[in-house]
C-alpha cells in the first residue's frame, strides 16, 4: 500500500510503499477515506512534540476516517505505530474507532474532530464552564480558535471576547458569536488596558490560551488585584498552545490576590468523555453549527501539501 512515509526525524514525509497493516485481538483495519493534515501533524514529524515518533519508518497522520471490513464509517485515532492516518490502510484499536454521522462528508468529518473536540473539551471537560460564565479565548484567530468561540455560544456562555493577532480574520469573529474582541498585537500597556475594560466588574470565568508567552503574561498581569478585597469570581486557564512563547513569568503576588486556577489539557481523557466530546461535535456538524474549511489534496502530493501554508483551511488527505 501507499502512505506518507516519514523516514527521519525533521524531514519531509514522502510518498511512498509501505507493508500492509496486520491487525491482532482488540484492533481492526481501516481503509482510508480522509485524513487531516494539522500542526500537531507536522510537529511529530519535526520532532518538536513531545509524543514524537520513537520508531522509524513512521506514517504520518494521528487520526482520520475511513471504513472498516463491514463497511461502517468512522472516525478513527491513534494507530498503532508505525501506522498512521495519512495511508491506504491502517491499523486501530476498536475502542477508537467511533461512528460519523450521514450528515457529515468525509472532509469534514476528518478535518473537525481534532480542533473541535479539543475545543470542547477545554471548554466543558478541563474550564467545566458553566452556561452563563464568560469566556476569553486568547488566540481565536486559529482554526480551534474560532471553534472555542463558537463553541462556548453553543455551550451556553454569558458573554465570549475573542483575541488574536489576526485583525482581518479577527474581525470574523463577531460571526461566531464574539461578543467583543482584542487584538493582541498592541503595544504593551494598551492590551492591558485592553484586557481590563473586556473584564470589567465581572471579570473572565475561563480563559482559553492558545498564545502562551506575552499576551498571557499581560492578561494576568492586567486581573492582579492591587488592594485586599474579597474574591467574587474565580478564574480557570486553559492552556492549549504555545504560538506566542514556551514560557511565562509568573508572579507570586498573583496567585496570592487573584483567585486563578491554572489547567492543561492533560492529554486525552477517559475514553466516554472523549467519545461524547466528539458526539456533541459531530451532531453540531451534521445540524450546520460547526465547520472548518478543507481542501483535498491526494496522497500522492503530500510533500508538496506539508509545506504549504493553510490560511485558515484544513488541507485534507485523500488516498
Amino acid at each position: 500500500m501507499h502512505a506518507a512515509v516519514l523516514r527521519s526525524v525533521g524531514k519531509l514525509p514522502r510518498y511512498e510503499e509501505f507493508p500492509e497493516p496486520v491487525a491482532v485481538d482488540g484492533e481492526a483495519i481501516v481503509r482510508v477515506r480522509a485524513a487531516s493534515l494539522k500542526p500537531i501533524d507536522k510537529q511529530l514529524a519535526s520532532g518538536s512534540h513531545y509524543a514524537r515518533p520513537r520508531e522509524l519508518p513512521f506514517v504520518c497522520g494521528t487520526d482520520g476516517v475511513g471504513h472498516l471490513s463491514d463497511g461502517q464509517r468512522v472516525f478513527f485515532a491513534g494507530a498503532r505505530a508505525p501506522y498512521g492516518a495519512m495511508a491506504e490502510r491502517t491499523v486501530v484499536s476498536r475502542a477508537f474507532c467511533f461512528p460519523v454521522p450521514d450528515g457529515v462528508d468525509d472532509e469534514s468529518a476528518a478535518a473537525l474532530p481534532n480542533p473541535g473536540v479539543s475545543a470542547w473539551l477545554s471548554l466543558a471537560f478541563r474550564a467545566k464552564m458553566a452556561p452563563g460564565e464568560n469566556v476569553l479565548v486568547l488566540g481565536a484567530t486559529g482554526i480551534t480558535g474560532k471553534l472555542a468561540v463558537k463553541i462556548a455560544k453553543l455551550l451556553g456562555a454569558g458573554r465570549v471576547v475573542a483575541a488574536g493577532r489576526n485583525q482581518q480574520v479577527l474581525g470574523t469573529r463577531h460571526q461566531f458569536g464574539a461578543d467583543a474582541t482584542i487584538r493582541l498585537d498592541l503595544p504593551a500597556q494598551e492590551l492591558g488596558e485592553a484586557f481590563a475594560r473586556a473584564a470589567g466588574e465581572s471579570g473572565f470565568q475561563v480563559v482559553i490560551d492558545y498564545v502562551w508567552g506575552q499576551p498571557t503574561e499581560i492578561f494576568l498581569a492586567a486581573t492582579t488585584r492591587q488592594e485586599f478585597a474579597p474574591v467574587t469570581s474565580e478564574t480557570r486557564l486553559v492552556q492549549v498552545g504555545e504560538s506566542a512563547g514556551p514560557t511565562i513569568a509568573l508572579p507570586a503576588a498573583l496567585l496570592r490576590s487573584t483567585a486563578l486556577t491554572i489547567l492543561g489539557t492533560a492529554g486525552i481523557p477517559p475514553r466516554n468523555i472523549l467519545a461524547d466530546a466528539l458526539q456533541q461535535v459531530m451532531a453540531q456538524a451534521a445540524a450546520g453549527e460547526l465547520r472548518v474549511d478543507t481542501e483535498r489534496v491526494p496522497l500522492a502530493d503530500i510533500e508538496n501539501a506539508w509545506q504549504r501554508d493553510q490560511q485558515g483551511r484544513r488541507l485534507v488527505i485523500i488516498p
